[in-house]
C-alpha cells in the first residue's frame, strides 16, 4: 500500500492554527501518513502542494465573541493556484463559537477546485483531543490507495 501524502497550509495570529496543524501532522504521521509540508498559506511551497494527496487548510476565526464569525483569511485562499483533482479537508481554531465559519472556508477551498471532504472547529483550550480527532476522522473517510 502506498501512503497517503498530506500539504497542511495555515494562516495563524497566535500560533494556535500552527499548533493544530503541527499537531494533525503528528496524528497523520502515526497513521503512516507522509507529510509535504506544515506552512503558512503565504509561504507556499508549490512542489509540496504538487506532491500530496490530501491539502489541510486551517485558520483561525475571526469576528465579534458570537456574531459575523468568519475565517481569517480568505483572501489569501481564493488566490491560492488551483487545487483541482486534490481533496481537500478544513480546520478552524477558535475560542468561543465559530459559527458558520467552516461552511465558509469549505466554500473558498471548493472554489479553488478542491473536493472538500469534511472539516472540524478545533477549540484552542482543546487542540490536542480536537487535531486527533480530526486526523483519526481524515484517516477513516479517505481510502487507502493500492
Amino acid at each position: 500500500m502506498v501512503p497517503m501524502k498530506a500539504a497542511i497550509l495555515f494562516q495563524s495570529l497566535t500560533g494556535n492554527t500552527r499548533k493544530a496543524g503541527e499537531l494533525i501532522a503528528g496524528n497523520l504521521q502515526q497513521e503512516g501518513w507522509g507529510i509535504t509540508t506544515v506552512s503558512p498559506m503565504k509561504q507556499l511551497d508549490m512542489a509540496a502542494l504538487q506532491n500530496a494527496d490530501v491539502v489541510i487548510i486551517g485558520t483561525w476565526v475571526h469576528g465579534l465573541f458570537v456574531v459575523g464569525q468568519a475565517p481569517f483569511g480568505l483572501g489569501t485562499i481564493s488566490h491560492l493556484p488551483a487545487l483541482k483533482g486534490k481533496l481537500a479537508a478544513t480546520f478552524c481554531t477558535f475560542a468561543l463559537n465559530p459559527g458558520t465559519t467552516l461552511d465558509k472556508l469549505d466554500k473558498a477551498v471548493s472554489f479553488v477546485g478542491a473536493e472538500v471532504i469534511g472539516g472540524l472547529a478545533l477549540h484552542r483550550s482543546k487542540l490536542e483531543a480536537h487535531s486527533e480527532e480530526f486526523a483519526a476522522r481524515l484517516v477513516a473517510n479517505i481510502p487507502v490507495r493500492a
